[in-house]
């Protein structure tokens, strides 16, 4: 999503993939865990946006919760090598973290000055124990080594919806369209969420203010309940019903599908009050406004 954008507004895009495919842009491969020939093609760019990660859509078993740790904090601390052996390191380094950080929070809005960080809340899944321990172990390895010239940048992304074959939106919307998309029962757990185009807009506001480092909260000003959530979604699409999902049956749909419930019962309630601050504005603001669009460019692009 990012180097499509980047690369037809007219920049030089250099991405770095396990995966390597045929693409517009240069793409050379990288394991994700020790330097390769690609460190010349870094020096003398501009910005770094660090994006690895293995999928947390899986089940937690004990080899994934290792490649997921792993994935993050290993091609981070890569990085911090590589940005060392450079003559002319970027001038801005923003790496990838997550809105899971903070707790479960049904009380009141998270952003990044009163914002609780997560971590072993009673009763508290195991899961959702494991993925604020990630993202703390995430931004450790970002933050905890200083980078003189380079300025850093955590986004603590909620979930980016794009119409893009195979991302999140698609999931939400096949569910949707198949009469499964009711309420996630209890349905009172917030659901944080941003638009492809304030996502993209977010990371080039952050390129361009040079006096905004450390964690950015990329979500949406207006997070909303997960019963809201789909009951809006539900109208973009033209679904009339939407089957409940109790939350028993939702751990044995998780299972099967092999993933965890944790992506839709815990209530991540975010806000971008950095972003805010800083005078960004939303071009889509609320669900009311992105679910529509988001819908309309799904249908183009099925035809």
């Amino acid at each position: 999503m990012l180097a499509r954008h980047f690369h037809n507004e007219g920049n030089q895009v250099l991405v770095l993939s396990r995966h390597v495919q045929k693409t517009p842009w240069l793409t050379l491969h990288w394991d994700g865990e020790t330097l390769g020939p690609w460190l010349a093609d870094l020096d003398d760019s501009d910005v770094w946006i660090n994006l690895a990660g293995r999928s947390v859509n899986c089940r937690y078993n004990r080899k994934n919760r290792r490649e997921i740790l792993d994935s993050r904090v290993l091609s981070t601390s890569v990085l911090h090598e590589a940005i060392t052996r450079l003559e002319s390191p970027p001038e801005v380094w923003l790496n990838a973290s997550t809105a899971t950080i903070y707790r479960h929070a049904l009380d009141r809005s998270m952003d990044e000055a009163s914002g609780e960080l997560g971590g072993n809340e009673p009763g508290a899944p195991d899961t959702w124990n494991f993925s604020i321990e990630v993202a703390r172990a995430w931004e450790e390895a970002f933050f905890s080594i200083k980078t003189p010239g380079t300025r850093q940048v955590a986004l603590r992304s909620a979930m980016t919806f794009s119409p893009d074959r195979g991302g999140v939106f698609d999931v939400f919307s096949k569910l949707v369209r198949h009469g499964l998309g009711g309420t996630n029962l209890p349905g009172t757990q917030f659901v944080s969420w941003i638009h492809e185009v304030d996502f993209i807009r977010t990371v080039e506001f952050l390129i361009g203010n040079p006096a905004i480092s450390g964690p950015i909260n990329a979500a949406s000003p207006h997070p909303l309940p997960n019963s809201q959530f789909l009951r809006i979604l539900r109208k973009a699409w033209g679904a009339r019903f939407g089957v409940p999902t109790l939350p028993w049956l939702l751990e044995i749909g998780t299972f099967l599908l092999r993933t965890e419930s944790e992506l839709v019962l815990k209530s991540r309630r975010v806000v971008p009050g950095r972003l805010l601050d800083a005078g960004f504005t939303f071009r889509y603001p609320t669900w009311h406004q992105a679910a529509p669009d988001l819908v309309a460019r799904s249908r183009r692009y099925a035809l």
